[in-house]
């Protein structure tokens, strides 16, 4: 049988960053539809591309992060 060996710390560093990632991305979505239903379309419609590039260079550097700890995790074993 096998022991199971507790996550490294890059794997909950990345965990953590993905999780908060991720909720940024749900609280800058629900900010958007409620200031577009409130009438301020502008707002949004200003703000989208300036965000959406940020979330997409966020994005990517997290993918990286996470292939860098899959690699790192599978060495480990």
């Amino acid at each position: 049988m096998t022991q199971v060996r507790p996550p490294s710390p890059l794997f909950r560093f990345t965990c953590k960053i993905l999780k908060y990632y991720l909720l940024i991305v749900f609280g800058f979505t629900i900010a958007c539809l409620i200031s577009s239903l409130m009438g301020a379309e502008a707002v949004a419609i200003a703000l989208l591309p300036v965000a959406g590039q940020v979330f997409l260079r966020i994005a990517g550097l997290l993918i990286c992060l996470l292939f860098i700890t899959v690699v790192f995790e599978s060495l480990r074993s």
